[in-house]
């Protein structure tokens, strides 16, 4: 199975940009997307091996999320709760045979700080909600997550301690998540690789000199690291400042201890 997620920052403007030329090329069973940035009816996008879900943010041209799935899910829901229709549609859920997908798109703390707060609420209610999601089935989490987790996984990891996406609460919290039972599928395949970064800064020249942070994430239930296939960056595609995640997986092994565990209960 071959899934995608990718910051788009603005469906429209990315699919001016080449967004359709690589969706296609990539051929992704499911596809991921975050910062949409717009409403309902604003955009039709001719995919027609697959089921789009959005869920659209209430202030217009602001956050957004969106999957599509060649996979139809046995359920769909937007938010922590059930019926939730939380307000910046920053969440996903897709139920399928065998795990849930989360595709998400974190808060950003903001330059000074002001939204931190929110971001750390937000963060333990991502992580109680995985954990009741993982009890049920394992999961699979996608997207901006906000937060450059490890030194390695920004540039300049020196001169940017404390600030937003790279505090120690914001990093802490990441570690606490992945130590409740989640792997980083990159991290697990490329432990030391370096300069491996999914956004850079529209400042000139930022991106030709790879000045970047890794922000976007493909996380999984930990017994579900087996099926790591591949973890990949595509950071040679352009359309929007971030640049597409991939994620490979083999089901195989998963689905036979998943029948096992089934006929022994």
């Amino acid at each position: 199975m071959k899934l995608v997620s990718w910051n788009v920052n603005g469906i429209r403007a990315c699919v001016k940009k080449g967004f359709l030329d690589y969706f296609n090329e990539v051929n992704a069973d499911i596809f991921c997307i975050q910062e949409s940035k717009l409403q309902e009816g604003q955009i039709e996008l001719n995919l027609p091996q697959y089921e789009q879900y959005w869920n659209y943010a209430e202030r217009k041209g602001y956050s957004g999320t969106a999957v599509f799935t060649k996979i139809k899910p046995l359920s769909v829901s937007y938010g922590f709760q059930e019926d939730e229709r939380e307000p910046e549609g920053r969440i996903i859920t897709l139920e399928f045979d065998h795990f849930y997908l989360v595709n998400i798109y974190t808060p950003n703390s903001k330059r000074d700080l002001s939204r931190l707060d929110e971001r750390l609420e937000w963060e333990d209610n991502l992580r109680h909600y995985l954990l009741k999601l993982d009890g049920i089935k394992p999961v699979i989490l996608c997207g901006d997550l906000n937060v450059a987790h490890k030194e390695i996984d920004l540039k300049n990891d020196r001169s940017n301690r404390g600030n937003s996406g790279f505090t120690d609460v914001e990093r802490g919290k990441m570690t606490l998540f992945l130590e409740s039972g989640f792997v980083d599928s990159f991290r697990y395949l490329y432990p030391e690789k370096d300069e491996s970064y999914t956004w850079w800064s529209y400042m000139s020249k930022v991106r030709e000199r790879n000045i970047g942070w890794r922000i976007d994430y493909f996380i999984l239930s930990k017994r579900m690291e087996s099926c790591i296939i591949d973890a990949d960056i595509h950071s040679s595609i352009l359309g929007s400042d971030h640049c597409p995640v991939y994620l490979e997986l083999d089901f195989y092994e998963q689905e036979d201890k998943y029948e096992k565990r089934k006929a022994e209960l």
